[in-house]
């Protein structure tokens, strides 16, 4: 108590009384000290302090623990430098196993990371290359949990990963290019604590790099959280996770450049195939559909929902869209050459396929009931005219170059649009054509739009194609559906309009659902017809038994199985719509009216199936009886 170096506060906290202390280097052969070792109060009848002997017997004693405390480091430094190289070695085989599929090989790395490191979450995000650095394109999240040796782990995140990625810390790793290594997350000002809201995940310690490529460009973010262990991550982890970093640079470029590589060749393939097929319409075409008389809406009954194309050659439908164009006053607004737009019209009508059903009658059908939206809904009271230029457009064009089969079989099949496109693979080729066919050469009917407003119509027209995607439809209808239940939607702000409109898309696309009985069964068996083609081809070229509205050997179900489409899609879309603008009820009525007549249809079907099946069942037993006497 009477030396100055010695604080009393630990005695106090501790409850100890220090007497005396003996405290002494620990050296390593060379002389360097390593660690320092302390004796206290030394046992004695009288409380003698240490005395010299003592030192000399305990500095003999630590001569010997210096020695084999440094083999020990040395030995357990050698033992993690093994464990590191064999780690790196193996990841390194992993790399270049794995050249194919960014996400398949980012999944590898975080399942060798997660191993390693023992942390209870990895992220790998990648830069996306056309926006500023901190903005991610894609992201992807793994937990011990996520996977298991069935290969089930669905490796690629979807759009918004369940556990909200830390921008703040991500976005400043991405910039700078710095190591953060953070024990304490929630004492951290570039920590957002929300993320761990309405979650059972608390963030406690981080360790997050960036991702370099062989020229030094920041490619992306790897970010660790939370070690299984509690503690903090360490610097041997920092230089583990480095290495690592360094090897995902390498395989994620190298992976990156390949599917580049791969999407060229897809899009080159598809560029020559649609070349092949299609052409631009000749210009004595436009010149003559530019002299034809164009009737009135009323003359093609185009402002009623009951409408129906089939008592129309082909040069009426091109009439009556151009009709359509003309009473949105579309042409005048927008600086529309009216040659060029006869010519664009000929060009989409030609760039549809003579498929089953898919094909221009179905855009042609499309487009009227959205027209019929417009001007008997109402619904240009609530729209600009630069969002009714890019929802029309898009219903004529939202089938582009269709192919009479769906999504799932340009995925099973492998085919180019599948390489090119990861989501919504046929609408994103219907957008392609559109932009394709409207920026050619005597086609471009957007060409007097200021910068600006060109650019918001190709964005508005692109969100339109898309939404015909009934998947992206299943993910918004629920906001949708809750907007117009409040009876507060304010279509003023920009994502209740960005619903509406995309709503609005899948009413006009699913519309003759709601069209007269005559015309609703004959379109439906258009339809099943299409399907049962795709069927005979999945039985016929990948050998596999088809879904049964796709299987002609199950057309009885028809009835059933439209019950269950309007069930499913249309009736809730229908029903939310009206609540938009009483204007739109006859679809819905059309819609209900419909689903009678297919369940009427449905439960005679089954009556029959029943009667069917007893009836065998009593030819079964008049054979048992006959067979028994």
């Amino acid at each position: 108590m009477q030396d100055s170096r010695f604080h009393e506060e630990v005695d106090k906290k501790m409850g100890y009384k220090t007497r005396s202390i003996l405290s002494m280097p620990l050296k390593d052969r060379d002389g360097v000290v390593i660690g320092v070792a302390q004796a206290i109060n030394k046992i004695s009848p009288a409380d003698e302090p240490f005395d010299e002997h003592d030192e000399k017997v305990f500095g003999s004693y630590l001569a010997f623990c210096g020695i084999g405390v440094k083999n020990a480091q040395l030995y357990e430094r050698s033992q993690l430098e093994n464990r590191r190289n064999q780690v790196l070695l193996d990841l390194a085989r992993v790399i270049f196993e794995e050249q194919s599929n960014v996400a398949n090989l980012i999944h590898k790395i975080m399942m060798h990371t997660l191993s390693l490191l023992q942390c209870e979450r990895c992220q790998v995000l990648l830069v996306d290359d056309s926006q500023h650095l901190g903005l991610f394109s894609r992201v992807f999240d793994l937990q011990p949990s996520d996977f298991d040796n069935d290969d089930t782990y669905n490796r690629e995140g979807p759009q918004e990963p369940r556990f909200p990625i830390n921008i703040g810390i991500t976005g400043l790793v991405a910039r700078t290019g710095e190591i953060l290594n953070i024990p304490d997350a929630y004492n951290d000002d570039r920590f957002d604590p929300s993320v761990d809201e309405d979650t059972n995940f608390r963030t406690q310690s981080i360790l997050c790099m960036p991702i370099i490529n062989a020229s030094g460009k920041i490619i992306g973010v790897m970010q660790l959280v939370n070690k299984v262990d509690k503690t903090p991550f360490n610097k041997n982890d920092e230089n583990i996770f480095e290495a690592f970093a360094i090897f995902c640079g390498m395989g994620i470029n190298n992976t990156q450049m390949y599917e580049t590589t791969l999407k060229a060749m897809a899009k080159q393939r598809i560029a020559l195939e649609v070349l092949s097929y299609h052409a631009t319409a000749p210009l004595e075409e436009a010149n003559r559909l530019k002299k034809m008389n164009i009737a009135s809406s009323q003359r093609y009954n185009l402002l009623d929902y009951r409408f129906s194309d089939f008592c129309l050659d082909d040069d009426d439908t091109l009439k009556a869209t151009i009709r359509m164009f003309l009473d949105l006053d579309l042409l005048e607004t927008f600086h529309i050459n009216y040659e060029i737009f006869c010519r664009w019209i000929l060009s989409v009508k030609k760039n549809y396929r003579n498929v089953t059903y898919h094909n221009w009658r179905h855009a042609f059908n499309v487009t009227q009931t959205m027209f019929c939206m417009f001007k008997t809904g109402h619904m240009s009271n609530i729209l600009t005219n630069t969002e009714r230029l890019a929802l029309i457009i898009g219903c004529l064009c939202h089938d582009l170059d269709h192919r009479g089969t769906n999504n799932q079989f340009q995925i099973k099949t492998d085919s180019p649009l599948s390489e090119l496109y990861s989501t919504s693979v046929l609408e994103h080729h219907h957008f392609d054509q559109c932009i394709m066919i409207t920026n050619a050469k005597g086609n471009d009917i957007l060409c007097n739009l200021s910068q600006v407003d060109y650019e918001k119509v190709l964005g508005l027209l692109e969100n339109a194609i898309l939404a015909t995607d009934l998947a992206l439809y299943f993910r918004y209808r629920g906001a949708f559906f809750q907007l117009v239940n409040s009876g507060t939607a304010d279509w003023s702000l920009e994502e209740n309009r960005d619903l509406l409109r995309s709503m609005m898309m899948t009413v006009s696309d699913v519309s003759a659902i709601s069209k007269p009985w005559e015309v609703q069964k004959k379109v439906a068996e258009l339809v099943a017809s299409e399907f049962f083609e795709q069927g005979d081809l999945e039985k016929r070229e990948l050998k596999v038994q088809p879904s049964a509205m796709m299987d002609r050997d199950q057309k009885d179900l028809l009835p059933s199985m439209q019950v269950g489409f309007i069930d499913n899609i249309c009736m809730p879309v229908y029903e939310a719509i009206s609540k938009v603008s009483p204007k739109l009820e006859p679809l819905l009525k059309g819609c209900q009216e419909n689903r009678k007549r297919w369940s009427e249809l449905a439960e005679i079907h089954t009556k029959k199936s029943q009667e069917e099946s007893l009836q065998e069942k009593n030819d079964e037993d008049e054979d048992e009886k006959e067979s028994t006497s």
